[in-house]
């Protein structure tokens, strides 16, 4: 049986671009941090809360994870090279796997911290610390500066489609969480009500503990090469209908590449044409799945003549 094969490479669409408003996003998020890292520890301490010192722990492990994805991302610029025909973009998967591992870390330790100080309030209630009404200042701070962040980082995850960009989103969101429940943890504290404030620090590690497992399946998914099967055989099979000279789809194979999709089909044609002309078909098959595929980066196409009914 005759079998010929073609292969063409789709080139990187604005990937300059693409990398400097990544770099802008992370660096932002670094700044915020170690602001918020600093605020946040010195005034939890200063204002008795355990929540908002909660906090500080988890915006200072978020400048150790962010200082280190920097690094991440300049490794994933690096172009093309014989041991990585398709670049470094992995790098980004990795890195939204890092924010996810420091998110479930934070979340337990929040959550134990928070038992701890309500464990201590419950045995000896009487000599427990109100708030310091300078702790709800801080948090209405947080809460405006990473809602702004959560937002902008939103807009340039989707503009990008950068994993690590999206997960950085999915943090800043926690910490709108994790100030609005400091918030409610200050204002009750001032009726009275103390075990409110390592009460919301628990609640808000629960919530921490959610997103880190979401942003771990989706990094985990990118690494592992998962892509959309079904989804992705239907999108196929439907841009390829009307080929002239297709006679038919045998094998529909793809992997990833950070946010790119690699294809490899395998195609029937009439085994009377000459190899010329199947050449010809498997170009515009090419053609077709590179208009209609935005994130598709590389196509191989083999084909085969046609089996006989």
């Amino acid at each position: 049986m005759a079998e010929a094969h073609t292969g063409s490479s789709k080139p990187p669409l604005e990937q300059d671009q693409r990398a400097r408003l990544s770099a802008t996003v992370i660096n932002l998020s670094l700044v915020a941090n170690v602001i918020l890292a600093l605020l946040k520890t010195i005034v939890g301490i200063f204002a008795h809360s355990s929540a908002l010192l909660a906090d500080g722990i988890n915006s200072s492990s978020d400048v150790l994870y962010n200082a280190v994805i920097v690094i991440l991302m300049r490794a994933s610029r690096k172009p093309p090279d014989e041991e990585h025909p398709y670049g470094h973009s992995q790098f980004e998967s990795i890195g939204a796997l890092l924010i996810a591992a420091f998110i479930i870390t934070a979340a337990f330790t929040i959550f134990w911290n928070s038992i701890q100080t309500l464990v201590e309030f419950i045995q000896n209630s009487s000599d427990f610390t109100p708030t310091n009404p300078i702790a709800l200042y801080v948090a209405l701070f947080t809460i405006l500066l990473k809602g702004l962040l959560y937002f902008y980082t939103r807009v340039r995850g989707g503009q990008t489609d950068n994993p690590t960009v999206i997960a950085l989103g999915l943090d800043h969101r926690n910490d709108i969480f994790s100030a609005g429940a400091v918030v409610a943890g200050t204002l009750a504290s001032q009726f009275g009500y103390y075990w409110a404030d390592p009460l919301a620090g628990a609640i808000v590690a629960v919530i921490f503990l959610m997103s880190g497992i979401e942003i771990l399946r989706d990094s985990t998914d990118l690494l592992m090469d998962t892509v959309p099967g079904k989804s992705l055989d239907r999108q196929v099979r439907s841009v390829l209908q009307g080929v002239p000279g297709l006679e038919g789809i045998e094998v529909i194979r793809a992997h990833r590449f950070g946010q790119f999709l690699v294809l490899n089909l395998t195609i029937f044609v009439r085994g009377d044409i000459s190899v010329h002309e199947g050449h010809e078909v498997a170009e515009e098959v090419e053609r077709r799945l590179f208009r209609e595929i935005d994130s598709l980066k590389d196509v191989h196409v083999h084909y085969h003549p046609k089996p006989a009914s």
